[in-house]
């Protein structure tokens, strides 16, 4: 179990203005700025929960890992994961949680693949016949027998992205935090590691939070979002709720050989280029059997399609909800 209560955490940050003068002026005298990184965040999260927790660059989401992580100490509040505060019993807490930051790396650079785990391994004291079991699992289930005695640094970005997945989950953790875990993946990479994750959860019942811009990531993996902004948590429910709160606004993109077309309420005409135009109806004014027939009537129709809001556009306009 995952619960914070009421966590704050303001940053003092030096700023200056740019210049040789003014680096001069700051040596003798530098200003500061007090960010609010977290403000009064509080959620839980239940054993086995895979939760996605999304909001723009410098929302406050790595800090609310971090605080999690026992990395950095809140000003106030209480976070308890699974009984302990991370920040004060660290040495406990770490041997049940996995972190992967997609930007920053736990392998050591210089040397195989296989010499960071074992060194790993010597740090969580995992017992030999455990490590070798979580070796050989997490070696099949991300195709790492070929990059095992890689060096890190000859690894492509998918290729280190699995290693580092493995490396997170050598100690069998019970909770999982993964930070942009797909950032600058390519699409065969990006469906590799949303499938591991999933059998991870289904097979161990691992707890995961994920923070993400990528919203297929959300949509292939978390049934519950959190949304923050202004290191205040705004929102905090399931997808598919939220995606019906949204669904009143259907996308029809139409091919058509002639025609011109009217307005008509409900009905708002986003584009119009070389015989192909893109609608929005919002079917509380009218249904889409209805925005299909006044479209059939203004145009002859070659093809048409009716799509829901797709997740970044959800998301879009959670942001514009909330101005954030």
């Amino acid at each position: 179990m995952i619960e914070l209560s009421h966590i704050n955490k303001t940053f003092r940050v030096a700023r200056r203005n740019a210049g040789l003068s003014a680096a001069f002026r700051a040596l003798l005298h530098k200003e500061y700025t007090q960010v609010q990184a977290l403000q009064d965040v509080s959620f839980k999260i239940a054993d086995g929960e895979m939760v996605g927790y999304i909001g723009p660059n410098g929302a406050g989401k790595s800090s609310t890992i971090k605080v999690m992580s026992g990395i950095l100490t809140p000003d106030s509040g209480t976070c308890l994961i699974n009984g302990r505060t991370p920040w004060k019993e660290r040495k406990a807490h770490v041997r049940e949680i996995g972190v992967v930051f997609g930007q920053r790396s736990q392998l050591w650079w210089d040397v195989p693949v296989i010499d960071s785990f074992e060194l790993l391994r010597d740090i969580y004291g995992v017992e030999d016949a455990a490590y070798r079991q979580n070796l050989e699992e997490m070696t099949e289930l991300l195709n790492l027998s070929e990059l095992l005695r890689t060096p890190a640094r000859q690894l492509s970005l998918g290729q280190r992205m699995r290693c580092e997945l493995a490396a997170s989950l050598l100690h069998a953790p019970k909770i999982l935090f993964l930070d942009e875990p797909t950032i600058g993946l390519d699409a065969v990479s990006k469906v590799a590691v949303r499938d591991f994750i999933r059998r991870i959860n289904a097979e161990r019942g691992t707890t995961v939070l994920l923070t993400t811009h990528d919203m297929q990531d959300i949509e292939a993996l978390a049934g519950r979002i959190l949304l923050i902004g202004h290191g205040r948590i705004l929102l905090d429910g399931a997808l598919s709720e939220l995606q019906k709160r949204h669904s009143r606004v259907k996308r029809i993109a139409v091919e058509y050989a002639s025609g011109r077309f009217m307005p008509y309420p409900g009905l708002t005409l986003q584009s119009d280029e070389a015989g192909h135009a893109i609608f929005t109806a919002d079917t509380s004014l009218l249904s889409v059997s209805e925005a299909i027939a006044h479209l059939a009537r203004e145009a002859e129709i070659l093809d048409l399609s009716v799509s829901g809001a797709t997740a970044e556009e959800l998301v879009l306009s959670l942001y514009e909800e909330f101005h954030i």
